[in-house]
């Protein structure tokens, strides 16, 4: 039954009980009567969809909800995800989360990923339910990992095998479209497999959308995949296959060629995925949604060129940036009064074991008195490096 199609009282019930839904705070359970799980969560689903800023998403009834019980135990606990699927057209993206729920006196209590509810009964749930590895992926973040926080190490390679140059056909955009944050990509070509940007923990969230939790409160997207895999809580390993590129709209929106939609979430919540790196590219962010350019050292990639996929750069790894020449000197120690120990090229990947202050220097990321120490004992200047982080990523010397 549509709710647009109700008339009358039965429409003014139902219409109140969503808004009442709506209004519990984010960070708490909310209860609904008891009866059929599916009910209480697509009850939950629809009431923030309802003030939700994307109008396609506030418009939404009954019939456009996907409410997915992956696992049951008894009657009293519950786990699956649950969607609100958008219209077939173009800037028009599906919502989805991950749900728990369980039932006491009250009726169902649901909570979606991403509050603070959420973790809490996760960890309440029996192991059949919620199981002890997602327990701990589940687990309130803590709040130095809160939306990046400064530090924009991700840790992932691009979603697709190393070595190869996919099109980069999309810059940075909303997972929706033209909204901010700008927290999605779009990429295209290779061998049309999409992989896993790192390990994790992956849902399928409905046909062709696939989601991978990760560490560090980091989660991926990917969607309009074709084969996609059907996978519920299942670990994958950095490289994992999750389907081929394709134009899949189950879910809505709308696709005019063979692409995957990759998206960058953080903390149950899409983040801006400009400033990051993946495959030691630094993501860059246009004028306008789909705009925008790559980064590996001076090395410039606009959009519609190719993005070959370096890996992953590692947390206590830097990217060399010569600001546009071709070598950067290493040096004996901290400074510019220390003798020169040779050089390292642009865009090389350096390993770093702790750093100093020392004179300062102004670069592509601006003016540092930092210093970095490298694996081979010789000192490179944080202001022709890109770490992800400003400050020492592996300590003080």
């Amino acid at each position: 039954m549509s709710w647009r199609n109700v008339r009358g009282p039965v429409r003014a019930a139902l219409l109140s009980a969503v808004v009442l839904l709506a209004a519990a705070p984010a960070t708490a359970a909310t209860a609904a009567p008891a009866g059929d799980v599916t009910e209480a969560v697509t009850a939950r689903l629809l009431g923030q969809a309802s003030v939700t800023a994307d109008p396609h998403l506030r418009t939404a009834d009954a019939d456009d909800t996907r409410v997915t019980v992956a696992r049951r135990d008894g009657r009293n606990w519950a786990f699956g995800t649950a969607v609100v699927v958008a219209p077939h057209e173009e800037d028009a993206y599906p919502k989805g989360s991950v749900f728990v729920a369980h039932r006491d006196r009250s009726g169902w209590q649901v909570a979606f990923d991403g509050e603070a509810a959420f973790a809490e009964l996760a960890e309440d749930a029996p192991s059949t339910v919620v199981s002890a590895q997602e327990k701990k992926v589940f687990a309130a973040p803590s709040p130095g990992t809160m939306l990046a926080n400064g530090d924009f190490r991700t840790g992932m390679r691009l979603p697709y095998a190393v070595g190869q140059t996919w099109y980069y056909t999309g810059g940075p955009h909303g997972w929706g479209g033209g909204e901010l944050p700008y927290s999605s990509i779009d990429l295209a070509g290779g061998d049309q497999r999409v992989l896993a940007a790192r390990g994790g923990t992956a849902y399928t969230m409905c046909r062709g959308w696939i989601r991978v939790i990760h560490d560090r409160g980091y989660s991926t997207d990917y969607y309009h995949l074709w084969n996609s895999i059907n996978v519920n809580g299942a670990s994958v390993g950095e490289g994992a296959y999750l389907g081929d590129t394709g134009t899949d709209v189950t879910c809505g929106g709308s696709a005019s060629g063979r692409h995957v939609h990759f998206g960058l979430r953080q903390n149950s919540a899409y983040v801006q995925i400009h400033d990051h790196s993946l495959g030691k590219w630094v993501l860059m962010r246009g004028s306008s949604a789909y705009q925008g350019y790559a980064l590996h050292g001076s090395a410039r990639v606009n959009t519609g060129g190719g993005l070959y996929n370096y890996g992953v750069l590692g947390f206590n790894q830097g990217i060399i940036d010569a600001n546009g020449g071709g070598t950067v000197n290493k040096r004996t120690g901290p400074g510019t009064g220390y003798a020169i120990a040779g050089s390292v090229g642009d865009g090389a990947t350096v390993t770093i074991s702790c750093s100093r202050n020392g004179t300062t220097h102004t670069g592509r990321w601006g003016s540092t008195a930092l210093w970095n120490r490298l694996s081979d004992g010789t000192w490179v200047s944080d202001a022709f490096m890109w770490t992800g982080l400003n400050g020492p990523v592996n300590g003080w010397c």
